[in-house]
């Protein structure tokens, strides 16, 4: 289902020395996932190093508390929006460029937050790096689906969660050590790596593009979805922290519930959506969509509350409170390889629902924390989440890739992000405005600075049971999203016949593609 460009090499004399191998041979898939794992470790890294920072952020640039969130939320807003259409993108000119390139505005966006003067400047940087992140979200899975056989994607999958669970691990660990030398190599440590990323792409993988023509961009929906998720996300987060009735938040939130659906309608009629509505009408595709979605929503705030519950609440250092976090990922590197093969051997539904329950289960353990807790005990609750997420991470992504036809799977990952860093962008603004409502500012202050240590046991009262509301609603969402997971098709591994099946079905497709997207609306 592949179709190859003309080699870039050339055919006599001059051959170009490069590092891999041919993409017809049985190990070029090991090198592609080494090129995605490379790019998962940049990215998981890159988050890691940077939440732990934000305490010093503050204290460093003078921000306000809703500058400081919002240099997390408009990286993922930019990656979320733009990362249809970077697989849209890539599906018609090439994966290859487009890993590469992400690669490239990564590492110039990361050198260019490094020098930033203020807020505002840093989230302008962080809008770009955003971008290129896009472009790597988008090619990953895609990549990789390319490389690997149906039968083998669990495993395949498992590995790149296996390796974004050691880039969880560094992360925050690396992150405080480098704040303590300066908040700027946070940034600039990215640059080396992004470099090395490109060069790596550009040598290892072989071009594979798509077969569609059509490339023309959907701008009208692309800005739709943009104004109606910015609405949304900031008047959940400014409402949070500055009050309801303050001034943009009731219209920001209006405009956000109007242009969502209106965006829906859009890409149910325009020629050449930013999302092709038609891939949803797999019931598999679809169900597991819900269930990333309440993945993304129920675990991604996690480590933005920890940060915080370690240096502005306990009091811990920078590097103490990123050693504190390692068992997330350490519980997440432990089940998602393990995960992979048994979701490729007996198939991934009955994994993603047990990897859910899992997650609600140590979330609501979460909930007795208290000031003086000791570290065993959130150690032990943050490994069990991690367990849940790497038992459904892999499993749920090996399924709804493996349902899609090759020259799909770029729009199939971007979508796959799409709805899983929806659910994170709305977690991280959700569950600052509950943790915030209703505690004095001076206290908000001490914490998200991470100077609580005079704070006395009542003025943090507010504060922790706020926090125990949102992990109690997390645990909620995550028994959803194991409900969504249940509801959906058994994924097992294909046949030789299902194989072939799925090839007439990809075949019939394209020439109903035109005509569905009509129907659709």
């Amino acid at each position: 289902m592949r179709t190859l460009e003309a080699p870039s090499t050339p055919p006599s004399g001059g051959r170009r020395r490069r590092i891999g191998v041919d993409s017809e041979h049985s190990h070029y898939k090991w090198w592609a996932l080494s090129c995605t794992s490379l790019g998962m470790l940049l990215a998981t890294i890159n988050s890691g190093t940077l939440i732990i920072a934000l305490p010093d952020l503050e204290r460093s640039l003078h921000t306000s508390l809703l500058e400081l969130v919002w240099v997390i939320l408009v990286y993922m807003i930019a990656s979320t929006v733009l990362v249809l259409s970077a697989g849209r993108l890539s599906d018609q000119f090439g994966r290859k460029k487009a890993y590469v390139g992400g690669f490239l505005l990564f590492a110039l966006a990361s050198l260019g937050a490094g020098f930033a003067g203020g807020g505002t400047e840093l989230i302008l940087w962080r809008i770009l790096q955003g971008i290129g992140g896009a472009f790597l979200f988008a090619n990953s899975a895609a990549i990789v689906t390319d490389a690997f056989p149906k039968e083998e994607l669990g495993v395949a999958m498992g590995t790149n969660t296996m390796v974004a669970a050691v880039g969880l691990v560094i992360g925050p660990v690396l992150g405080g050590a480098l704040v303590a030398i300066s908040w700027h190599w946070v940034f600039w440590f990215n640059v080396p790596f992004g470099l090395l990323g490109s060069f790596w792409a550009w040598q290892v993988l072989h071009e594979i593009t798509g077969r569609a023509e059509d490339r023309s961009f959907d701008y009208l929906g692309t800005a739709t979805f943009l104004v109606g998720l910015t609405g949304i996300v900031y008047g959940i987060s400014k409402g949070g922290i500055s009050g309801w009735t303050s001034s943009l938040v009731i219209p920001a939130l209006v405009a956000g519930a109007v242009l969502i659906p209106l965006f829906v309608l859009i890409e149910s009629r325009v020629r050449a959506p930013m999302l092709d509505l038609t891939i949803f009408r797999s019931r598999l595709f679809s169900t597991a969509s819900g269930a990333a979605f309440a993945n993304g929503l129920a675990r991604f705030a996690l480590m933005f509350v920890f940060v915080f519950y370690f240096q502005g609440v306990q009091g811990n250092s920078p590097i103490l409170a990123g050693v504190k976090l390692a068992p997330l990922a350490i519980g997440m590197l432990i089940a998602s390889p393990i995960a992979g093969v048994y979701a490729d051997r007996r198939g991934s539904r009955m994994l993603a629902v047990m990897g859910m329950l899992v997650t609600a289960a140590g979330l609501a353990l979460m909930t007795t924390l208290q000031r003086d807790t000791s570290y065993w005990w959130p150690g032990v609750f943050m490994f069990i989440v991690g367990i849940g997420s790497g038992m459904f991470n892999s499993p749920n992504t090996a399924a709804m890739m493996g349902t899609v036809a090759a020259h799909r799977r770029g729009i199939a990952a971007g979508a796959r992000v799409l709805v899983q860093n929806t659910g994170a962008v709305i977690s991280i603004a959700f569950v600052l405005a509950v943790v915030t409502a209703s505690v004095p500012k001076t206290v908000l202050f001490s914490v998200f600075s991470g100077l609580a240590n005079h704070i006395s046991d009542a003025q943090l009262s507010p504060f922790l049971g706020n926090m125990h509301t949102a992990l109690w609603f997390l645990a909620a969402v995550s028994v959803a999203g194991a409900a969504i997971s249940a509801a959906r098709p058994r994924h097992a591994p294909a046949s030789a016949a299902e194989e072939l099946r799925d090839a007439a079905q990809s075949l019939d497709g394209q020439a109903r593609e035109p005509e569905a997207a009509l129907s659709a609306g």
